[in-house]
């Protein structure tokens, strides 16, 4: 996504290129990728992302069609086929519903399908809304970031790759004279954690989350990479084993 909410083509179709690559290469991918409600945003005409909660909905429905369009576009071109799905937390939650979405993702991989996974935000709401009376919601969870560790870690994926618009986890705000890039890490501490920065205010994740989605990899015995989605050929790079971006090691090895 663009920093106005819409999407950059060059680097869209880079992505679905490189995906493309790991497929042929004999891997297994999935994608968790956000930019409905900024899609809709844009293909409803307003003016900015509106703050009641139905019509945020409204635009994730209208934006979510015209993502998987593209999604469909971009790797029928390439020759594989993708599938959308749309989960909520308690696809999560309930045991059942769990092991269902764990049944069909592994079909689809099997059949050669590319799944698309998103949060359902036309239906989903405890990740859209702020809660009445300032009370906390427990939340499964309220990003792509968390959302994609939490399905790797329940369909035994081997590497979470987290795409940003910065090179990777830095000892301060990227744009600070003297911020130096972390090329790997071996633990999270608050030292660590410190780093982090809040969102960038277009989607609802930022480093930190993006660093909570890196505790649930590596706790699961996972290694994860943040990396600039915005570098071309960065997911080429880390196909091809090069030092990208910042490699986060797991405590325990699965």
């Amino acid at each position: 996504m663009r920093d106005d909410g819409g999407v950059s083509i060059g680097a869209f179709y880079g992505i679905a290129e490189s995906l493309a690559n790991f497929r042929r290469a004999g891997r297994e991918v999935l994608l968790v990728s956000s930019g409905a409600v900024g899609l809709g945003v844009r293909r409803l005409e307003l003016s900015a992302r509106p703050s009641d909660l139905a019509l945020v909905q409204a635009c994730a429905a209208v934006g979510q069609s015209r993502l998987m369009s593209m999604y469909d576009d971009a790797f029928e071109k390439l020759g594989f086929r993708v599938a959308q799905v749309l989960l909520t937390e308690d696809d999560f939650l309930d045991s059942r519903r769990h092991e269902n979405l764990r049944a069909t993702l592994t079909t689809l991989l099997q059949l050669g399908v590319i799944p698309v996974i998103n949060e359902n935000d036309t239906v989903s709401t405890a990740e859209l809304d702020s809660p009445a009376g300032g009370a906390e919601r427990v939340r499964v969870f309220g990003d792509n970031d968390k959302l994609s560790a939490l399905v790797m870690t329940h369909i035994d994926a081997d590497l979470l790759v987290l795409l940003s618009d910065v090179d990777g986890l830095y000892t301060d705000d990227p744009q600070s004279e003297g911020a130096t890039l972390i090329p790997e890490l071996h633990s999270l501490d608050e030292t660590i954690r410190a780093y982090a920065r809040g969102g960038n205010g277009r989607g609802r994740g930022g480093m930190e989350t993006k660093l909570e989605a890196v505790r649930i990899a590596n706790e699961d015995g996972r290694a994860a990479i943040i990396a600039n989605g915005r570098t071309p050929g960065v997911l080429d790079a880390i196909l091809a084993g090069k030092p990208v971006g910042t490699l986060f090691f797991p405590r325990k090895r699965r």
